[in-house]
């Protein structure tokens, strides 16, 4: 027989019990936590783990939205929300604060977009003037792993001094330029990894299906059994640097297989409301340019179909100017890469290109200067992802004119007019039948250039900035640098050899 006194302390202990079992097993992805930015304007799902058959509600800002887990897991969606903050989060009974509803943009890419603020030109300036209470920052750690994963272990950080130093330049100086335009909370979420090809940012059923891209899933097991080898060596000379009492050596690197960082940086973030991407990669698919105008194409789709958001804008960085240059003029892999990056703005809708053809360095594939990238995708965002009316790009080549010795180009996006920056232009190949390019003179006159060589009396072909570290300097007034370009379509040196 319990005792009345006794009985109400069981019920109690009970009470409590059931209490810590829902905070215990209710659980959000790691997304959903202190400091976090909503999409604003569309559909947000919201989702983690619990037990099975356990009822999840879900409260934001008016919004109540309830439903029971399954197979371990939960999701519900809040309508549309507008942008503002900061508010409270509830998912049962716990709560996440200082929310605040904007713009969320994933950052990703090799290692010029995950080169850090610290590593800039002007950095002390830079981060101490990065005081933006409505930017928030989130880093995805690197995991490049064989399966999708489903959560990673990471948080949100508001932008300030203290926490924008190791974060993304490329992606600070974006968010940054956006959050002044728009006047919103910005939420950027970094998970570039430096070296990475694109490849393995896909979805390995994607690259299983297309036999242009068998060959790198095939090399998958051989590749992850060089790493394991060398993980254990690693772990080894761990052990002994610290019974040694000396410095530790660096973790191997990774053999990059493909959909490793897809599986482990990219899949958990899905179906997070975003409003689009920025993407900086390519110098580690140069190689083989050919195949990245259909591979990168792909990967976007593919981003864009796992993601369940349609065509949301995806933005991206063309290759930089870097050194040396090949021996032979008109030819080179890196102003193969940038055509392919060129072509994917007309075959992928909703897409958006930033130059840094004029802040590459000429012995360092890492250049300082990120401040005009950021801002250049941030110009892109604001025609592409926000509609807004205004020069965004650099000159285009869009057709060309024979008139005897000389060919006369014009271009779209000229704004207010083409020029030349820091004297006479510069970059200009020409060649003729015999297919042998030569340097050519060229002169603006209005939105057309006109190019010529004494040299090829009978022109053909023109080429622009057609080098890997190229002198170039065509612009139009806004201060927006032409987009490297060839007249031609003879074989790439980076095509399959029939």
């Amino acid at each position: 027989m319990i005792s009345k006194k006794n009985y109400g302390l069981a019920l109690f202990l009970w009470l409590m019990l059931q209490v810590s079992g829902v905070l215990a097993t209710v659980k959000p992805h790691a997304l959903f936590s202190d400091g976090m930015v909503l999409q604003r304007g569309i559909a947000v799902p919201v989702w983690g783990s619990a037990d099975t058959g356990e009822k999840v509600t879900v409260e934001f800002n008016g919004q109540s939205v309830s439903t029971t887990a399954a197979d371990g897991k939960w999701l519900v969606r809040l309508k549309p929300l507008k942008a503002g903050g900061p508010y409270t989060l509830k998912i049962n009974n716990l709560e996440i604060k200082n929310v605040l509803v904007g713009e969320v943009w994933v950052c990703s890419g090799q290692s010029n977009m995950q080169w850090s603020l610290r590593q800039t030109d002007n950095a002390a300036t830079e981060i101490a003037n990065a005081k933006y209470p409505m930017i928030r920052l989130f880093t995805v750690p690197r995991l490049e792993v064989a399966q999708p994963v489903k959560d990673i272990n990471a948080t949100w950080k508001e932008c300030s001094p203290e926490s924008v130093p190791g974060f993304s330049a490329v992606g600070y100086f974006f968010g940054r330029d956006l959050h002044k335009t728009l006047n919103v909370p910005i939420g950027l979420i970094n998970n570039a990894v430096g070296g990475s090809p694109a490849e393995s940012w896909m979805n390995e059923m994607i690259l299983k299906g297309d036999g242009e891209y068998k060959q790198f899933h095939e090399a998958y097991p051989q590749q992850m059994e060089r790493y394991n080898q060398a993980s254990e060596k690693h772990k080894a000379a761990v052990e002994k640097a610290k019974a040694d009492g000396t410095k530790p050596p660096n973790a191997p690197g990774k053999p990059w297989m493909p959909s490793g960082l897809y599986n482990g940086m990219l899949a958990p973030l899905m179906p997070y409301a975003i409003k689009g991407a920025i993407w900086y990669q390519g110098e580690s698919n140069a190689g083989r340019a050919y195949q990245y105008r259909r591979l990168f194409p792909t990967m976007i789709k593919n981003w864009r179909a796992d993601w369940g958001q349609g065509d949301f804008p995806f933005l991206f960085v063309q290759l930089a100017a870097f050194g040396p240059n090949g021996t032979k003029p008109g030819e080179s892999d890196w102003a193969e890469l940038r055509e392919a990056q060129t072509l994917t703005l007309s075959n992928t809708p909703k897409t958006g290109m930033a130059l840094a053809i004029d802040v590459g360095t000429y012995d360092d594939i890492h250049p300082r200067n990120k401040q005009p990238v950021g801002a250049r995708l941030a110009l892109a965002a604001r025609n592409v992802a926000y509609k807004e009316k205004l020069v965004y790009s650099g000159p285009m080549y869009s057709s060309m004119k024979v008139e005897g010795s000389r060919v006369v180009l014009n271009f779209q996006h000229a704004g207010g007019g083409l020029e030349a920056k820091g004297g006479d232009l510069k970059g200009f190949l020409v060649a003729g039948e015999d297919k042998v390019w030569h340097e050519a003179k060229a002169e603006i006159q209005g939105k057309q250039v006109i190019v010529l060589s004494t040299a090829v009396a009978k022109p053909i072909a023109v080429r622009y900035a057609w080098a890997k570290f190229p002198t170039c300097n065509l612009y139009n007034k806004e201060g927006l640098p032409a987009v490297p370009f060839r007249t031609d379509d003879w074989p790439m040196i980076t095509a399959p050899k029939k």
